[in-house]
């Protein structure tokens, strides 16, 4: 992949009125600018999956004003075959030149929300979902704000588990394949206009992470699909195949993709006090103990197949019992305390997700959530600043501390039962998302896995 140029800073994700007009406008103009030759509208299916079709330029102002269609009945998730006519509408806040290979034309991206043929928002959207979310915190007052750490692997190709290194946690190797690739990534992504503060080697061999700078809920969504594709891509172009595979490793840590995150009104963060001991402010611990409260509910969505909860046990640094604390990083939600009394940095780390979500339904939960638990004034347990995992099942009854669900199919029997998880999703996702989970776990249980031929093959 060539290396692109860069690109200006992106604009807030959702726009209204004159404002909208404007950013029309201006993509209108950096098209012809840039002589862009075709413009790719990027929008995703139920399970987060981004789908593609391209346009010219010619047909863009249009497709700004109102859409172009599309078959939804062939998209996962979306409409019956008999209802199948779809809208994908751009949104000009996201209008992004791809990188540039030599000797092939510009070409430009832009997410979409997905419209019904009326022009109402089709409620089978995960971005409209993650819409009403923040229009329901809006409605409080308050923008999420989101910083996430998705971690992920490169192997050799994509039909076997061979590693690129042996590293570790923060080690600085000579440069090699997967350090030039880290790089070429981060600078892929820095020329999209997609800011990143951090990327180093993870604990397992070939495990990396790359952690992008904080961006309200939608633009962040928007950022993670593109970083999940460029990550793929960029590796492709060196003959390497790089997955977010929750646990793709027997006896090695998988990757999460823990959660940053904090709420603002206005320029001021609402879950910083500076006269708390932990400058933590009643919004702040009402959003932690609604997170707290619904977990089990909420879990099916932040990870959402079944080789997530080979990742979610003890023993692998993934969060399993549900309780917070400050610096204990056993513990499902983290208050990090880097910059204490700093309210900017002033946030909380959910650290159940994994980065193979749909990040739209998955920031969509957790936002819900957060906002229940201020609104009903759920009460905060106190923080648990011990091993979780060297203490006995006895003691963590005692405290009160309960375990995340230990497969998809409890995860989605948890969520089946959610009021709160239906309203978050609507019914026609909520719906199609159990429905698409449950035959997954199906077709899970009903395989002969590699564990049992070794174990019951001579002996039974």
């Amino acid at each position: 992949m060539a290396k692109p140029r860069k690109a200006r800073a992106a604009a807030p994700a959702d726009a209204s009125g004159p404002r909208l007009g404007a950013l029309k406008a201006e993509v209108l103009r950096r098209a012809q600018e840039e002589k862009v030759r075709f413009v790719r509208l990027w929008f995703t299916d139920l399970l987060g999956n981004l789908k593609s079709f391209a346009i010219t330029p010619d047909e863009l102002d249009g497709a700004l004003d109102e859409g172009m269609g599309f078959d939804g009945s062939s998209i996962h998730g979306f409409a019956r075959i008999d209802e199948s006519d779809m809208l994908a509408r751009p949104d000009p806040a996201t209008f992004c030149l791809l990188p540039q290979q030599p000797g092939q034309p510009r070409v430009a991206r832009m997410f979409c929300d997905i419209l019904e043929p009326g022009g109402a928002p089709y409620p089978g959207d995960p971005r409209y979902v993650l819409k009403r979310a923040a229009a329901r915190a809006a409605g409080a007052g308050y923008t999420m704000n989101v910083g996430p750490e998705a971690e992920y692997f490169y192997f050799r190709n994509s039909r076997g588990t061979e590693t690129l290194d042996q590293a570790g946690y923060f080690d600085l190797t000579a440069v090699d394949v997967a350090h030039d690739l880290r790089s070429k990534t981060v600078e892929t992504l820095e020329a999209m206009g997609i800011p990143v503060e951090y990327s180093h080697h993870e604990v397992a061999p070939s495990q990396h992470e790359i952690d992008l700078r904080y961006a309200d809920a939608l633009t962040m969504a928007d950022r993670l699909m593109t970083y999940r594709l460029v990550v793929k891509e960029v590796a492709l172009a060196e003959g390497v195949h790089a997955t977010f595979m929750p646990k793709p490793l027997f006896g090695q840590n998988g990757s999460g993709m823990h959660v940053h995150q904090s709420l603002f009104a206005g320029n001021r963060n609402a879950f910083y006090d500076r006269k708390d001991p932990m400058y933590l402010s009643p919004v702040a611990r009402g959003y932690v103990a609604g997170i707290l409260h619904h977990a089990r509910e909420i879990i099916g969505v932040c990870a959402q197949w079944v080789n997530s909860y080979k990742r979610l046990v003890p023993g692998y640094e993934a969060p399993v019992y549900i309780c917070w604390a400050r610096r204990n990083r056993s513990t499902m939600i983290r208050v990090p305390m880097y910059k204490p009394g700093k309210e900017k940095a002033t946030r909380i780390e959910f650290r159940a997700p994994d980065p193979a979500c749909n990040p739209y339904l998955a920031l969509a939960v957790m936002l819900h959530a957060g906002l229940e638990g201020i609104e009903k004034g759920y009460p905060l347990p106190d923080p648990v600043e011990r091993d979780l995992y060297g203490m006995s099942e006895a003691e963590r009854g005692r405290l009160g501390i309960r375990s995340l669900p230990g497969s998809l199919n409890e995860a989605i029997e948890e969520m089946e039962k959610s009021d709160l998880v239906r309203r978050a999703l609507g019914d026609h996702i909520f719906e199609k998302f159990v429905e698409n989970k449950r035959i997954e776990w199906n077709e899970y249980r009903t395989q002969v896995h590699e564990y049992e031929l070794k174990k019951f093959l001579g002996v039974l």
